[in-house]
């Protein structure tokens, strides 16, 4: 099957209007009941032996059991969307100002959908197959919450697989790589305490001005610091803040913002306490306290080998075109959390070479790549659990 073929498995009308309906109505991490009541609906008129809903606050899985011992495969796509404001102009376009489906989580909503109504119509030969709606993707919690509810015992999988769609690929192409595919991140915010003087006497006070901008420079330059490998990991300064917005007070407070990034987690926790041991001894030297709070954690993603097989076997059978994704992603993903209870699978469909990409305020999801999802992640299914 060439690849022209693959890009023609089209979705129904019905999956389509699903997906700008939900494009519409978009809802943050950990807010996203009504999407949730939605897709429940969705579920529901493709007969799963159970659904379970208020998984880790609003996921929801739908079981497709076939009552032959065999292995649980488990598929994920996102409830969130993001606190971006949209402005492309196209009828399904946000209407929740300053919200936004603008990395494509309503099209991975769409393609489980479809693969809940293929199943409906042909189940697993053995094991099972659940379909996971994951909420609070964007903040790094919704995995974590889902593992730690205690009924995800009940669907504990073997093998647990994910897309998402990346901008910058042609359309439909696959990529996928085994070991490392999406980079661990966690935010740090820093805040050095000073004291506030008359702008006219600073001497009076305390200001963190030089400690901060010696962080600043110091923080990006950690990895280097440290000898990591090069692309390995990095801080990217986010947000920073020094004193009121006055012309009479000089400072005598300060917040930095960094996001951290590295390969694996075990890389990931010493960067973070290497940056807080610099802020603490830059911190010191200059008389100033200094306070830590951490944000938004996601693992890192490592992709089984044998996880990694069904995708490429997959993409194979299905003439789906390949990309080479020779380095690990340095965005994150909080499927990556699933590694420590699956083998997992992870692999990215390509949404066009020119097309906006994820997070930019024009995004939206390319409808012709549900027809494609839905066959691979099909195919996967029928090659771990029969049909």
């Amino acid at each position: 099957m060439i690849l022209t073929d693959f890009l023609t498995r089209t979705a129904s009308a019905e999956l389509v209007s699903l997906r700008q309906e939900l494009h519409r109505r978009p809802e943050l991490s950990g807010e996203e009941g009504e999407t949730a009541i939605r897709i429940a609906a969705e579920l529901e008129r493709c007969r799963p032996d159970e659904i379970l809903k208020g998984l880790g606050t609003h996921g929801v899985a739908a079981i497709y059991d076939s009552g032959v011992e065999g292995p649980t495969v488990l598929f994920r796509c996102e409830l969130d969307g993001l606190p971006i404001t949209e402005i492309s102009t196209f009828g399904w376009r946000s209407e929740i100002e300053g919200k936004g489906h603008l990395c494509g989580h309503d099209g991975h909503m769409a393609i489980l959908c479809g693969l809940a109504a293929r199943l409906a119509e042909t189940g697993p030969a053995r094991g099972r197959v659940v379909l996971l709606f994951q909420p609070a993707e964007e903040t790094g919690a919704g995995a974590a919450d889902v593992i730690a509810d205690p009924r995800f015992e009940r669907i504990r999988p073997d093998f647990a697989f994910a897309l998402h769609n990346l901008p910058g690929l042609p359309l439909g192409a696959v990529g996928v790589r085994s070991g490392p595919f999406t980079f661990a991140s966690e935010g740090l915010a820093i805040r050095l305490s000073g004291r506030t003087s008359h702008a006219a006497q600073p001497e009076a006070g305390l200001s963190p001005a030089a400690v901060m901008g010696r962080l600043m420079e110091a923080l990006p330059e950690l990895p280097e610091t440290l000898g990591h490998t090069p692309g390995h990991s990095l801080v990217t300064l986010s947000h920073a803040r020094l004193g009121e917005a006055a012309f009479g007070i000089a400072p005598g407070e300060a917040d930095i913002w960094v996001t951290i990034r590295a390969i694996d987690d075990r890389q990931q926790a010493n960067l973070m306490g290497e940056a807080e041991k610099l802020a603490r001894r830059l911190a010191e030297a200059g008389g100033l306290g200094v306070d830590f709070t951490r944000h938004e954690n996601f693992a890192a993603g490592h992709n089984d080998e044998e996880a990694v097989a069904r995708i490429e076997a997959a993409a194979s059978a299905l003439g789906a075109g390949r990309v080479e994704v020779g380095d690990p992603f340095r965005w994150s993903e909080d499927f990556g959390r699933f590694g420590s209870v699956a083998k997992t699978g992870l692999f990215v469909l390509g949404s066009g070479e020119n097309h906006p990409r994820l997070h930019n305020p024009d995004f939206d999801f390319p409808d012709e790549l549900i027809g494609p999802g839905i066959a691979m992640f099909e195919y996967i299914t029928r090659d771990i659990c029969g049909d």
